[in-house]
């Protein structure tokens, strides 16, 4: 399976111990076998801090999920077991690992999920409602890879698979134009019907000026209004 990480910067090595706990499934390695989405982390976190996003591609060895060594825990969907496992790792109070698997998979829980989690941890909504809405939600996929052993199970297929130069023009004139924030504009812009015409080649948006793309943007934005 071809998966994908999408970064700040290039990787020359993974070192487990930079990884962060209290994500989705805990500290770890993250990719996705969905492209487009690393190119969206990628993107992201290049326009926040003013430079470029790499993502870079990796064989994934499935023989993995039999392999006798490893522990491997994974998610069909946005289940109740899906989110009571990252309610746990999520928890801003754990300071070691909260699990012993070596490789997790599942969906993600984006910006728009995390809020929604801490809504229904707060007791604003119910789990039963929280799962409902859920069913309407986008595609996503994540593989955590936890343990060092487990990165035996990944290898490299290209350094530095460049995404671009982003130009952040069009999120800076919609800060302007709209009156919301960078954060907001980078959302407004990537989840946009625009931006998903721009990154299909075979449309040639990507060769007109970024002014042009920018109006047909506006307009997109414009008729939702």
């Amino acid at each position: 399976m071809k998966v994908y990480h999408g970064g700040l910067v290039e990787i020359e090595k993974i070192d487990l111990s930079q990884s962060r706990l209290n994500r989705d499934f805990g500290a770890g390695f993250y990719v996705t076998n969905i492209q487009e989405q690393a190119e969206l982390w990628a993107k992201r976190k290049g326009l926040r801090h003013g430079t470029n996003g790499y993502v870079t591609e990796f064989t994934f060895f499935e023989n993995a999920y039999n392999h006798y060594e490893m522990e491997v825990l994974r998610f069909d969907g946005y289940t109740e077991d899906w989110l009571d496992f990252v309610v746990m790792n999520r928890n801003p109070e754990v300071s070691e690992p909260a699990h012993e698997y070596d490789i997790v998979e599942g969906p993600v829980a984006d910006d728009d999920i995390a809020q929604r989690i801490d809504a229904y941890l707060e007791g604003a909504i119910t789990k039963e409602k929280f799962l409902d809405d859920l069913k309407f939600t986008r595609p996503t996929h994540q593989i955590c890879f936890c343990t060092t052993r487990s990165l035996q199970m990944l290898e490299q297929v290209k350094k530095k698979k460049y995404v671009g130069n982003i130009d952040d023009a069009i999120t800076q004139s919609l800060v302007a134009d709209y009156g919301i924030t960078v954060d907001k504009a980078i959302d407004v812009y990537f989840e946009s019907k625009t931006y998903r015409l721009l990154i299909d080649e075979s449309t040639g948006l990507c060769n007109k000026p970024w002014k042009d793309i920018y109006e047909l943007l506006k307009k997109e934005l414009n008729k939702k209004q």
